[in-house]
This record gives structure tokens, C-alpha cells and sequence, in this order.
């Protein structure tokens, strides 16, 4: 299903254009669909930067076992490849 566009008035600089330009000519597809990348993946890694962000505070609510680090530690300092 094709998803409705909307224009936007976007404003770049030169170098900027250029620089999109010879990328897009190089993956054979358009400015605008490199901008649409270039929003989504702003997007995303939002999403993903957020998601860190509830991980740490729900560290910080509920810290790890000491058990369980002690334990994993050992395991890891056995198991690991020496540098």
C-alpha cells in the first residue's frame, strides 16, 4: 500500500547538496528517497537511544544481584580469550 507524501521546504547548503547529489547518482536513486533514509534512521535511532535510556533507569531501579555479577565475572575471566 503507497503511503501518502507530503512536501517539505528544506534548507541546505550547497556543499550539502552537492555531497546528496553525487551519493544518490552513486546508489542510483534520488535525492529525496536519500533524505527519506537520512529521517528514518534519525528516527530510529531515537527510538533506540530512548530504549538505552529505560534500560539504565531500570538498572538504576533495580541493580543486579551481586551474586549473579560475582558469578558471570568468574565465568568470564575463564572462559574469555587471552588478549
Amino acid at each position: 500500500m503507497a503511503m501518502a507524501r507530503r512536501e517539505l521546504l528544506v534548507q541546505l547548503d550547497d556543499d550539502l547538496v552537492h555531497e546528496l547529489d553525487r551519493l544518490a547518482t552513486s546508489l542510483g536513486t534520488s535525492r529525496s528517497e536519500l533524505l527519506r533514509r537520512g529521517a528514518q534512521v534519525v528516527i530510529e535511532a531515537g527510538d533506540l537511544a530512548a530504549a538505552d535510556r529505560e534500560l539504565m533507569a531500570a538498572y538504576r531501579r533495580l541493580p543486579p544481584d551481586p551474586a549473579l555479577l560475582l558469578s558471570v565475572t568468574r565465568l568470564a575471566a575463564r572462559t574469555a580469550p587471552p588478549w
